[in-house]
């Protein structure tokens, strides 16, 4: 058995990410300039194409998710989008960011993180979007500014929330929420929140003001933007959560396993789903669902493994295993 401690660093570690790393300041000090709120290509000489990848390297996962505009199983890595769909992997051949903070949406993604080197491209990227699986990019907030790690969007609308380290470019420190997609922000009170963590966001896909955090003392849940929060799980440490319409679903550490369940924030009722074995320290780092097929879930881990399901945890594929999927 593994021992209990060698869990708990590597999730800490991605949790208290929130509280300690999420912005990182650089360049300008400024609030956005709306003439940054315009799309660009990357000047380098390589055109930008999507091409089948043989083999998948990656040595870090910075989320997962399905884009409304594609068909593809998208993961933000620190070399850029794998697109995984039909049984083969995809790659871009060029503006390869480190997205991180990564959210799928209906139009296409929304992303914080770092610009490839050599990229035209301030450094960080603040929030951008794209609708051309990151061929250009549209700054809508803190380019140049900051990063943002923790970061969530709502998938068929306009609300987008992140999570602060400090009082800086109009922000506040915690968690701060937009219903314009980065125009205006205002800062979420969490009242009622108890836990001493602040972590993982998710939207829910059609009502932007639901949201749920994963926390080290389980789901806290709100239906006012944040601003008044509910303990709506078993005080477990919960390492990962997304929306499945209304339901959540999301995995915690319990008795020394790594499960997988869904939640009913309604009426509390929660139901385990079946996945592979996972190694004590090897938790679930993001879980995704297809909002146009809610059959379909993906889950990465902390050691960069990742699997998908179409039948609701029936049966599961391993997509990469340590990062990697060799040419078959």
């Amino acid at each position: 058995m593994k021992s209990r401690k060698r869990l708990i660093l590597p999730i800490l570690m991605v949790m208290l990410l929130a509280v300690t790393g999420c912005t990182s300041n650089q360049e300008e000090k400024k609030n956005s300039n709306p003439k940054d709120r315009q799309e660009t290509k990357s000047t380098d000489t390589i055109k930008y194409e999507v091409t089948e990848a043989k083999p998948v390297k990656i040595s870090r996962i910075f989320g997962v998710g399905y884009p409304g505009n594609d068909q593809a199983l998208y993961v933000a890595s620190n070399a850029g989008l794998k697109m995984f769909i039909d049984g083969k992997w995809f790659e871009t051949t060029t503006n390869n960011h480190k997205y991180m903070g990564f959210q799928a949406v209906e139009s296409g993604f929304i992303s914080s993180g770092h610009p490839q080197k050599g990229a035209d491209l301030k450094d960080p990227l603040g929030l951008v979007r794209s609708t051309d699986k990151g061929e250009t990019l549209e700054k809508l907030a803190f380019y140049g500014q900051a990063n943002f790690v923790f970061m969530a969007a709502g998938y068929s609308n306009s609300n987008l929330y992140l999570i602060s380290d400090q009082q800086k470019n109009g922000l506040s420190m915690g968690v701060n929420y937009s219903k314009d997609n980065g125009e205006t922000w205002k800062k979420s009170e969490l009242n009622g929140f108890k836990s001493d963590s602040l972590g993982m966001i998710a939207v829910h896909p059609a009502y932007g003001d639901t949201i749920a955090m994963a926390t080290r003392s389980g789901i806290y849940y709100s239906n006012d933007n944040g601003n008044t929060m509910k303990l709506i799980s078993d005080p477990v440490m919960i390492t990962a959560l997304a929306f499945a319409g209304d339901l959540i679903i999301f995995s915690s550490v319990e008795n020394e396993q790594i499960l997988l369940k869904t939640l009913n924030p309604s009426s509390g009722e929660q139901i385990s789903l079946n996945i592979p074995f996972l190694d004590y320290d090897n938790p679930i780092t993001y879980i995704t669902v297809n909002p146009k097929n809610p059959m379909q879930i993906a889950f990465s881990t902390y050691k960069n493994d990742l699997y998908e399901t179409v039948d609701v945890g029936k049966s599961w594929e391993n997509l990469l295993k340590e990062g990697k999927k060799e040419s078959e």
